[in-house]
């Protein structure tokens, strides 16, 4: 495993592990259904396969399914024991990570879907949908729940885009409820500074190195113009040939869905995104505050 690796596999580790109970294990369904796990990253494969851009938004879904707890009034708690190798960690934690952000809008909740940093934004569900009736289809009846369909997905995007592989530990359940308001105020904002950053993550039980760490999922995927046109027009600590590049694709007005990339190589799971921070090419207020 690549030494550079490390500080991000433990942060997607203490991240995706949320659970009410302690029960999760990585063999939760070697008995129960053998075929599950293979079949997730058989779908997973393809899909990135046909659409790179894709491996981005199920990590996406996993990260925002994960910092949003629905079971509570309190914050997602999640904490993790000091470690010396990566395959031994233990983790104790509570909540979150429980699909709730898949369920649609009832009359007794709406769904994390509509929050602000969900709506037109989160994408990847007909996949999610695609891998649940494969998994329910080989396993001959419903087994493997939606959130830890969600979190090997994550793990095997990752993995098909050239990133590294980590431990799933499964056996999460499935919350019946959601929450837009919680969403609304947990969920990381693209137009956050350092301190904002930091107080959010620490409200999750995550410090610095994890910020650090799981903003590094931005190496892959894009962007909406919408979301970055300020830093474009607006911002000082931007590189001045880096603003116009995106300024191309990205008017002033209008074009608020037109896509540039985090970094150079969106289909690749490098540490490219980190090498623009230096440069003053961060494409969201947000990456390159990690860089004050």
């Amino acid at each position: 495993m690549a030494p550079r690796f490390n500080f991000l596999l433990h942060a997607f580790l203490c991240l995706a592990l949320a659970t009410t109970s302690f029960s999760l294990s990585p063999k939760f369904y070697d008995n129960l259904c053998p075929q599950a796990l293979p079949a997730i990253k058989r779908i997973v494969e393809a899909a990135v396969h046909r659409e790179p851009r894709m491996g981005a938004s199920l990590l996406r879904l996993h990260f925002h399914d994960c910092f949003v707890n629905v079971t509570s009034i309190l914050h997602t708690t999640i904490l993790c024991m000091p470690y010396n190798d990566l395959d031994e960690l233990i983790f104790f934690v509570f909540q979150g990570c429980d699909g709730s952000l898949l369920l649609d809008s009832t009359s007794a909740f709406e769904t994390e879907k509509n929050a602000r940093g969900n709506f037109n934004s989160v994408r990847g569900f007909e996949v999610v949908d695609q891998i649940k009736a494969e998994v329910d289809r080989v396993c001959g009846r419903p087994v493997v729940s939606c959130a830890d369909i969600l979190a090997v997905a994550a793990r095997d995007s990752v993995l098909a885009l050239g990133g590294p592989t980590w431990k799933v530990r499964l056996g999460r359940r499935d919350s019946t409820t959601a929450s837009r308001t919680l969403a609304d105020s947990l969920l990381p904002s693209a137009s956050m500074d350092l301190p904002a950053l930091i107080n959010n993550f620490k409200n999750q039980g995550l410090n610095k190195r994890d910020l650090v760490a799981l903003s590094g999922g931005h190496t892959i995927g894009l962007s909406q113009c919408v979301i970055f046109r300020n830093r474009i027009y607006n911002a000082t600590n931007i590189d001045p040939a880096f603003a116009k590049e995106r300024r191309a694709t990205c008017p002033r007005t209008g074009g608020n869905t037109n896509l540039a990339p985090f970094d150079p190589t969106p289909a690749r799971f490098d540490t490219a995104y980190f090498k623009n921070l230096v440069k003053e090419r961060g494409l969201l207020t947000s990456d390159q505050a990690l860089f004050s």
